[in-house]
């Protein structure tokens, strides 16, 4: 029996040693990182979400502009910073809280649903845009926060539009098309995702 603690002991201790460390980027870099694809004004104007050191989400830049843009998760592979509306501010809060109890996506859009359809959760009335940008790990400088060859996809909320509201298609058709996600309802949204 001993030994076979001696083996568990050894093994847990190896894992522990060839785990990758989490590396939290500078607050400048990652502020640089949410931003590099806005125009010089609105990165003047928006305020950035970040992590500090215990790879908590925090304010990294505050403004009362029109735009919250959000850092990369370091704990998640391949990069994504993403910026949307303020109005959209506690809808993101909101997805983000549910994902740190443990919630996986179909539980978050139901909930978030429910929510939103009995007012106790605020959602834009009109449009509002969304930026997501991606790319891979190796693609970044992380003294810069550039990234290198990211793609940029855009998300156009506009509540209960339709196919026949817009003319658009209910799904994907050509590469860089634009194309409307949930149709008829509060969470309706263009996708255009250039080639």
């Amino acid at each position: 029996m001993k030994h076979i603690i001696s083996i568990l002991i050894i093994i847990t201790g190896s894992f522990a040693f060839t785990q990758e460390k989490v590396v939290i980027l500078n607050k400048e870099t990652q502020i640089k990182m949410a931003l590099q694809f806005l125009t010089d004004e609105e990165q003047n104007h928006a305020k950035v979400l970040g992590y500090n050191e215990k790879n908590e989400l925090v304010v990294l830049k505050d403004s009362d502009g029109y735009l919250t843009c959000v850092a990369d998760d370091p704990q998640k592979n391949g990069i994504e910073v993403s910026c949307y509306h303020k109005d959209l501010d506690d809808y993101m809060q909101r997805g983000r809280d549910l994902r740190s109890a443990g919630k996986n996506g179909k539980e978050i859009a139901e909930i978030r649903t429910k929510e939103v359809e009995s007012g106790k959760l605020k959602y834009p009335k009109g449009e509002s845009i969304l930026y997501v940008f991606t790319g891979i790990d190796d693609n970044l400088d992380k003294n810069t926060g550039i990234l290198k060859d990211g793609k940029l996809r855009y998300v156009v909320y506009t509540p209960y539009a339709t196919q026949e509201t817009t003319g658009l298609p209910t799904k994907p058709t050509k590469p860089g098309m634009p194309w409307l996600m949930d149709a008829g309802t509060y969470h309706a949204h263009i996708m255009i995702t250039p080639q």
